[in-house]
């Protein structure tokens, strides 16, 4: 990967039920000097050390909602990064209402307890239209509330270097929030679990990419555990003109 370049890496791509080939929708993002988790379903050492990266590396983590799909690993990934040896802090950021229930989820690990532990520092984001979460060297990161069944944020990551931005709508209905992070993204990943009350189905997520004027669609978050995504693409090409694909585990997109 080029100095200059970033790379947004798919840890995993399933909805709520994870397979053999597909954990939970968790995301990485690359740069030069930092690195960002987005989401935390279980403890990402393996699945990081599998992409061939360090864990000790991620100096962002991004919590978009506290559903248990989203952020039960968070408390080994903290725990097993203090016992490894991390000095460097970390930033944790999300909505009140995830980093209330987050702070006490970890109190019924009593973290307050873990001598030594690295320094953690938390950033509650305002539910507000293209809050600015971080601004670094390298990158520039938005959040804005999105349609699910409780708080929710989907994201736009720009690499300032080269000018290009990612989209992640997250767990959302379709939304005009989505569309406004989405605009001329070199991709748009939505999730595509179905059209129910707090998602979106493979049309949807084509709209949406369309309205956005996205490069590219990338469909998460599917059910992967029963066979229905091998129509995904297809569905989702009836709505977009531009490439669509499935996140598949593993991924790669570089920005």
């Amino acid at each position: 990967m080029q100095n200059h370049l970033a790379e947004l890496v798919v840890l995993g791509s399933a909805s709520a039920v994870p397979t053999i080939d597909h954990e939970n929708t968790h995301l990485l993002v690359r740069g030069r000097d930092e690195s960002i988790l987005i989401d935390c379903p279980n403890n990402p050492l393996v699945p990081l050390q599998k992409q061939g990266f360090d864990p000790l590396k991620i100096t962002h983590l991004i919590l978009t909602h506290f559903h248990a799909d989203h952020v039960s690993g968070v408390p080994p990934f903290l725990m097993s990064s203090w016992l490894v040896g991390r000095k460097h802090p970390l930033h944790i950021y999300g909505l009140e209402d995830t980093l209330w229930r987050f702070e006490k989820m970890m109190e019924l690990f009593q973290w307050e307890s873990w001598n030594g532990i690295y320094p953690i520092e938390i950033h509650r984001l305002p539910p507000q239209p293209m809050t600015l979460v971080l601004q670094s060297e390298q990158f520039e990161v938005y959040s804005s509330p999105v349609r699910h069944l409780i708080p929710n944020i989907g994201l736009r990551i720009c690499n300032r270097w080269t000018g290009e931005c990612i989209a992640y709508s997250c767990d959302t209905e379709p939304c005009e929030e989505v569309v406004e992070l989405a605009q001329g993204v070199k991709a748009l990943i939505h999730e595509a679990v179905g059209e129910y009350r707090g998602h979106a189905s493979p049309q949807q997520a084509g709209e949406v990419a369309q309205r956005a004027r996205a490069q590219a669609l990338y469909l998460i978050h599917y059910p992967s555990e029963d066979g229905r995504i091998r129509e995904w693409e297809a569905l989702a090409r009836l709505t977009f003109e531009g490439m669509v694909g499935l996140a598949q585990d593993g991924l790669k997109i570089s920005f």
